[in-house]
């Protein structure tokens, strides 16, 4: 099923990226460059593939209440979940602060994630070329971001495993999602619109609040505003030709 294929996709990207600690000790282009073309990359999904999908089908009113819901949903998820940024650091309540970053860093890393399998999943159930194009675009921005995630773990543990093995958790996550929200969403057709919506307003949400931020935190204004441009631009070009 494409479903299958789709959700292997992100779970390979997710590897590769998390692999490339084996290669390299530091992030070539810098952190921030690397998140903003991943920024890029889910703001333009978030429209093109979800959000204007979901208001062809539902109206309005009905994707600004998805899109609401997602919103609310990512902000409920992070509140609860103290985790920590590659850049900025820790955050969450006070009283959390003596848990291992590393467990931080993963629930940060999964903050990410189910946004990302969501909505490849309600993608490919509204079409199988919305869900490819998703898929594609995902596991691409999945292998600089497995690797801006790794690396701070290598450092952490000084092992060159652990970085892969939480690629293939990473990557475990969002394919985990990517089924959930295919499936659910399939016994519930009804709720196709409101799916693609409230999918689309997770990742928003986690691109302007956590990725964007985090970016143009290394101070490199103008190479991440390229990178963004680039991923843009990329993400335009893939929505051309499929």
């Amino acid at each position: 099923m494409d479903i299958l294929f789709y959700s292997l996709l992100l779970f390979l990207g997710t590897l590769l990226g998390s692999s490339l600690t084996l290669i390299f000790r530091k992030f070539p282009l810098g952190i921030g460059v690397s998140l903003s073309f991943s920024g890029s990359v889910m703001l333009v999904a978030s429209f093109t593939s979800l959000i204007i999908p979901g208001m062809e089908l539902g109206g309005f009113l009905l994707s600004a209440l998805g899109i609401s819901l997602g919103f609310a949903f990512m902000a409920l998820i992070e509140n609860l979940s103290p985790h920590e940024h590659v850049l900025k650091g820790y955050e969450g309540r006070i009283g959390a602060l003596r848990t291992r970053r590393l467990a931080l860093i993963v629930i940060g890393v999964t903050i990410h994630n189910i946004p990302e399998g969501l909505s490849v999943g309600s993608a490919t159930l509204y079409s199988e070329e919305e869900g490819l194009k998703l898929a594609l675009a995902i596991a691409l921005q999945d292998i600089p971001e497995g690797l801006v995630v790794s690396l701070p773990m290598l450092a952490i543990t000084g092992r060159t495993l652990i970085p892969v093995l939480m690629g293939v958790l990473s990557g475990g996550i969002e394919s985990f999602f990517c089924l959930l929200g295919f499936y659910l969403l399939d016994l519930a057709r009804v709720l196709l619109p409101l799916g693609l919506s409230f999918a689309g307003g997770a990742m928003i949400y986690v691109t302007v609040k956590e990725v964007f931020p985090e970016a143009f935190s290394e101070g490199k204004d103008f190479q991440v505003t390229l990178s963004f441009l680039t991923g843009f631009l990329l993400m335009l070009l893939l929505e051309s030709i499929i």
